[in-house]
């Protein structure tokens, strides 16, 4: 028998990427637009946005994202109450499916969630510099040797990322429509239920008995389904929620640092302060000032120094 080889099709590519950013916010942060030779897309994570694309203004929430065509004038606009994160990519794709993506306001699913999520993993891992820095107009590679093949999957999981969006909102809508597609489950319902649990007693000192009392979930077990998931303990990837809504609140400017330690349950603001810096290296006054700066460079298009305004 002689086997023929095929060679295989391809509906998206993307070879090269400009961009790649995961930006936290202030709740006041609007800078004044651009438009470029190159797609771009954002994708709310937290929060809300007001989107200007072309002449049009859109409004997205959490999971909604927007693909910018080449040469489209676009901007954003925070409401001044909510400090949204976003995922923001930019990157050449020149393959026939992306004209279906212009004008288009679309969310993402589970599955999509976390296409998205690896490639800012890949990111880390191929790229140096912050991620949320506005200043960086051009990747650079790792000093040290990156993982295996980073780059490539940044491109692998930007391709799955655009062909899961077309297939569901324009290859047959009525058979995958983002309601009646089937998703992958990530982590488990016992996660997703102590997840919960977690985020509704964020402002409290919860132990482990507390938790596994609370949520009829073993110790073991409890301790099994974080380590799987996060590796880590359940108290630590607690901990680890306090001080990501503590940054949320920061952004958000309506509370000083005093009342956002009190809020999150913590016995002292100088505590807080503490817990803040282990898990961010920053303080919370050193998070607010680099938060705004970088928002401000943004929105002025000058490095200049920031009014902090806020509490330590």
């Amino acid at each position: 028998m002689e086997y023929k080889s095929t060679v295989l099709r391809t509906s998206a590519v993307v070879r090269k990427v400009i961009s790649i950013h995961y930006f936290e916010y202030m709740s006041n942060f609007s800078f004044p637009g651009e438009s470029h030779d190159f797609w771009e897309f954002v994708c709310v994570d937290k929060g809300v946005i007001d989107v200007m694309a072309g002449e049009k203004r859109v409004p997205l929430k959490r999971g909604n994202i927007i693909f910018h065509k080449p040469g489209e004038f676009h901007n954003i606009i925070t409401n001044g109450e909510v400090a949204p994160n976003l995922v923001v990519i930019g990157f050449e794709c020149h393959s026939p499916c992306m004209k279906a993506f212009e004008g288009k306001m679309l969310t993402v699913s589970e599955t999509e969630r976390e296409l998205l999520a690896r490639i800012i993993i890949e990111a880390r891992n191929a790229f140096s510099g912050r991620m949320d820095d506005p200043y960086q107009e051009e990747l650079v590679r790792q000093s040290a040797p990156p993982a295996f093949g980073a780059e490539q999957m940044i491109a692998n999981y930007l391709e799955e990322l655009i062909i899961h969006l077309y297939r569901r909102y324009f290859e047959n809508p009525g058979q995958f429509g983002p309601r009646r597609q089937p998703e992958v489950r990530i982590k488990s319902d016992a996660y997703s239920r102590i997840v919960r649990y977690m985020e509704e007693h964020i402002g409290e000192r919860l132990s482990i008995d507390t938790i596994c009392h609370d949520t009829l979930t073993g110790r073991s077990q409890l301790q099994k389904i974080f380590r799987e998931a996060h590796g880590c303990g359940v108290i630590d990837y607690f901990s680890s929620m306090k001080i990501e809504t503590a940054k949320q609140l920061i952004r958000d400017n309506h509370l000083n640092f005093t009342e956002i330690s009190d809020r999150l349950g913590y016995t002292s603001v100088h505590y807080f302060s503490r817990q803040f810096k282990k898990l961010t290296g920053m303080t919370p006054s050193e998070y607010a000032t680099s938060i705004r700066r970088l928002s401000e460079y943004r929105s002025f298009g000058s490095r200049s120094q920031p009014d902090d305004g806020v509490n330590s």
